[in-house]
């Protein structure tokens, strides 16, 4: 990072200042190591987990509904540089052998005469597994490479495809990018504890610590209207604001224990909506006084990823555990709920809405479905969602709206960005 200037602010407390630079010893601890005794003996097994277990959980083999070997290959060559090796023919002859493609997992597409198309860009660090796209202002497109094959975070020239990568401060691992109006890029540390700030045009990064190391992992960003940044930290079950202006950051812990606050949005009354990952909630937090109200959602199983909301200042939110969607009405707490096309094993996953339609994607199956439901006559029509290399290669976990009313959303595992024309109707 030798062409990189990166400023650290200064903790309010040298406590503060000490907990933060605990903190990657903590992370640093060595996981369990993964059972791979569901893989076949062969040789390539021994690969598998050097080169594609080293990074994933080797689960992602099975849910991946299984791919022919032309497939595996493309796969793999999207993640790691195999290509031209023996190993690459090795390891997918034993995929395509052993997991080939399936139809189990299939969604359920529902016809309709919304017309839509799907433009995509493969990311140039491979195993970056990159997520969260979102359009600035001047309508570049932002993206962050989550994990240690990346660690960055890059800007992609839509009209000319021009791609360039900023690598981040060590364990970064980011989660999430959003801009401001001024022009910053921001990407939540959720490997570190931190939020980074970057002047795409000097290219110095500003780091600001959690002043609470319960605090370690920021997830999703977003700006109020006064330029004030929110963020959830999923498993410190915080919500935090973050002043710019100061590099001052409140923090306040979630009512429900463990409920691992995730997406973010607001009202129009600039209150902020987060969704509760591991418990059956929905959070409403004030945005003056950062007092939080907890939304019962009416099933004990129930929890969700993602939520959006509609003009009317509805709460649309997917059911990840019971594959429905469903609506909370804020003034009366009343929730209606749809059961998703593709049925109770859908896990809808992220939550967009675009001129009062919601879009959302059905997670749980292959290849993962973009759906839209229409509230007005409650209807849906869905889609399979591709890649750029013709095959399935990883669930979209976040969608955001650009300025001309498309859809941005992405696929991890073939390194792909996707931009959805929403539009081609007209």
């Amino acid at each position: 990072m030798s062409n990189r200037n990166i400023a650290w602010l200064p903790l309010t407390s040298l406590v503060a200042a000490l907990s933060f630079v605990a903190l990657p010893a903590l992370a640093a601890a060595p996981p369990a190591a993964p059972d791979t005794s569901f893989l076949p003996e062969g040789e390539a097994k021994p690969l598998i987990e050097a080169f594609c277990i080293a990074c994933h959980n080797p689960n992602y083999i099975v849910q991946s509904g299984g791919y022919t070997k032309e497939h595996w290959q493309q796969l793999l060559t999207s993640m790691v540089p195999l290509e031209g090796t023996p190993q690459l023919e090795t390891i997918s002859e034993y995929l395509a052998t052993n997991f080939p493609p399936t139809t189990d997992k299939n969604p359920t597409l529902i016809s309709g005469d919304v017309q839509i198309s799907f433009e995509n860009w493969q990311m140039p660090t491979l195993g970056q597994m990159p997520r969260d796209p979102v359009e600035a202002p001047d309508g570049m497109i932002w993206w962050v490479g989550q994990w240690a094959a990346g660690n960055l975070v890059g800007r992609l020239n839509p009209e000319t495809g021009e791609m360039k990568e900023f690598p981040l401060p060590a364990r970064t691992l980011p989660h999430s990018v959003t801009p401001d109006s001024h022009g910053n890029i921001w990407v939540s540390g959720n490997g570190n504890g931190t939020i980074v700030k970057l002047d795409p045009v000097t290219e110095e990064m500003t780091v600001y610590p959690m002043p609470d190391p319960a605090a370690r992992d920021p997830h999703t960003m977003v700006f109020d209207s006064e330029g004030i940044l929110w963020f959830s930290v999923q498993f410190g079950n915080m919500i935090g604001a973050l002043d710019p202006a100061t590099g001052d950051i409140k923090l306040v812990t979630a009512p429900v224990e463990n409920s691992r606050p995730y997406a973010m949005k607001f009202d129009s009354k600039g209150d902020v909506w987060v969704n509760c990952r591991n418990t059956p909630c929905i959070y409403r937090v004030d945005h003056d006084t950062m007092e939080i109200t907890a939304f019962t959602l009416p099933h004990a199983d129930s929890w969700s990823r993602r939520l959006a909301l509609t003009s009317d200042d509805m709460v649309w939110y997917g059911d990840t555990e019971r594959g429905l969607i469903g609506r909370l009405n804020p003034e009366t707490g009343e929730i209606t709920e749809w059961p998703s096309p593709s049925g109770p094993n859908s896990e809808p996953y992220f939550m967009e809405v675009i001129d009062d339609i919601v879009w959302y994607n059905e997670s749980g199956k292959r290849p993962d479905a973009l759906v839209r439901f229409d509230p007005a006559t409650e209807t849906f029509q869905s889609w399979a969602i591709p890649s750029a290399q013709g095959f399935f290669g990883g669930i979209a976990r976040h969608g955001r709206a650009t300025s001309d009313g498309d859809l941005l959303i992405h696929q991890g595992s073939s390194n792909n960005i996707i931009r959805v024309h929403l539009n081609d109707n007209d």
